[in-house]
């Protein structure tokens, strides 16, 4: 039985009070809830005040990005050791924003996946298609290829111990959303593709929805048989309504 897991994704969100404040929320109100995994991931600038307040509590921390190299000449990158010195657990890998608008190719993103698997800390492995993939019909085939980089590069057992994230990229912060339906059919094909590598891997790999979850929507969406939580964006900002989202995961 795989335990739902939500995440929080506070993109480039947020001073320094607020992100306290937010995470003070999050984590009184977390207390009450068993049964789901809570994450939240903080810009880099926020980690520290994150980690700290969330230290001890039943919220796990992750980053928004790694580097691809563990140290050296890379000004403005954060290496996935630092990340892991701040006492993240979780680090969002290959976010639809990272590859539209920063470049990032499926073989840099399944570089990143293998340093953040090495250093023992769990990927969030984001793929997702885009509104002219979707209405090409290629949803799938996108799909399949995003997770098969990563397969080339770490071999049939890559995803034990990750997460995957999918996020339809025509529904993240527009307000719109794939039907709970149209969701599951992605997912069930996700877990299926894994499978053809390693099926006891698949069956117990969580599968998150990214794509404007929110709380009156949360409930239909991980209803469904192959989705195991979400990817909170605009929802995760406001300490009520993403500690709905995770008690819609019970």
């Amino acid at each position: 039985m795989r335990t739902p897991l939500v995440a929080g994704n506070w993109k480039m969100n947020g001073s320094r009070a607020s992100v306290k404040e937010l995470i003070n929320g999050v984590v009184a109100g977390a207390k009450s809830l068993s049964g789901v995994d809570i994450a939240v991931c903080p810009s880099t600038i926020h980690l520290a005040d994150v980690t700290a307040i969330a230290a001890g509590s039943n919220v796990a921390v992750g980053s928004q990005d790694a580097c691809t190299e563990l140290k050296g000449a890379f000004t403005g990158e954060t290496s996935i050791e630092m990340i892991k010195d701040m006492g993240c657990q979780y680090a969002i890998i290959g976010h639809s924003e990272r590859r539209t608008l920063y470049g990032e190719s499926d073989d840099i993103v399944a570089k990143k996946f293998a340093v953040v698997k090495a250093a023992g800390v769990t990927p969030i492995f984001c793929i997702g298609e885009t509104l002219e993939e979707r209405e090409a019909n290629i949803t799938e085939d996108v799909c399949a290829r995003q997770i098969d980089a990563v397969f080339a590069a770490q071999g049939d057992d890559a995803f034990a111990g990750s997460v995957i994230a999918y996020e339809p990229v025509w529904a993240i912060g527009t307000g719109k959303t794939a039907s709970p339906e149209q969701a599951q059919a992605v997912h069930a094909f996700i877990r299926q593709h894994i499978a053809k590598h390693n099926a006891d891997i698949a069956e117990n790999t969580q599968i998150l929805y990214g794509g404007s979850m929110n709380p009156a929507n949360a409930k239909d969406l991980m209803g469904q048989a192959d989705i195991d939580g979400g990817l909170i964006g605009g929802a995760s900002l406001k300490a009520d309504d993403f500690l709905a989202v995770c008690q819609a995961g019970l």
